[in-house]
């Protein structure tokens, strides 16, 4: 992906899900999921692991993408690669 192709997703692509959403601020998941809240994207959180009515940066935490009742741009997955073929599938 060229640095154009990215400006373009950002710029066109405003909610995103961040799977493997981690509340542990020394987690990349945790940065990116901060970023993408205080430059004003939509970032839902998805994280199995996480007790059901969890929120994160004040948004509900789902426990899978299926599961997210609004349309989802783009798809972040901070899972190992043995576990994320389950959510390219989703």
């Amino acid at each position: 992906m060229s640095r154009n192709d990215s400006e373009q997703v950002l710029r066109e692509h405003k909610v995103w899900a961040v799977v493997g959403a981690s509340p542990n601020p020394m987690r990349a998941s945790n940065g990116v999921a901060h970023f993408l809240k205080e430059v004003g994207y939509r970032m839902i959180p998805v994280n199995p692991k996480l007790p059901a009515g969890s929120t994160l940066y004040d948004e509900p935490v789902y426990p899978d993408l299926a599961s997210i009742p609004d349309p989802v741009d783009v798809v972040d997955i901070f899972r190992r690669s043995e576990k994320a073929g389950v959510h390219v599938d989703e």
